[in-house]
């Protein structure tokens, strides 16, 4: 009976260690992208951005979703892919108005993406 408890309690532990890690480490990954979009919004407002600027910012979202795969599902990731690949073709073409409001929405879905897979009492029941 002892063993049972003691086994429940380190797996209660380990799970709640486990997701407090998680939710830190997405907050950073998160955190680094959110930083990014944002410096391309200042240059999309400002219409000094470049193709090149978009693509930077893709390059660092490709490195940060084959880590994130395992801790977000795919569908919410290739739905940012989808917003940043329409952005950066709209700073392709120079479309500096419509690629503004893209950023936009990349912006908001960083900002609520981690909150979603949160350890929180809404997100569990």
């Amino acid at each position: 009976m002892v063993k049972a408890i003691c086994y429940t309690l380190a797996a209660i532990l380990l799970c709640t260690g486990l997701f407090i890690f998680a939710q830190i480490y997405m907050a950073g990954q998160f955190g680094e992208f959110s930083a990014a979009l944002d410096a391309l919004y200042t240059k999309v407002e400002t219409r000094t951005a470049t193709r090149e600027d978009g693509y930077a910012v893709k390059a660092l979202w490709d490195d940060k979703k084959s880590k994130l795969h395992i801790l977000v599902p795919h569908n919410d990731i290739s739905y940012v892919d989808y917003w940043l690949n329409e952005c950066c073709g709209l700073l392709y073409n120079g479309e500096y108005e419509l690629a503004l409001g893209k950023v936009e929405v990349l912006r908001e879905i960083a900002k609520n993406l981690p909150d979603a897979y949160s350890l929180r009492i809404e997100n569990v029941f």
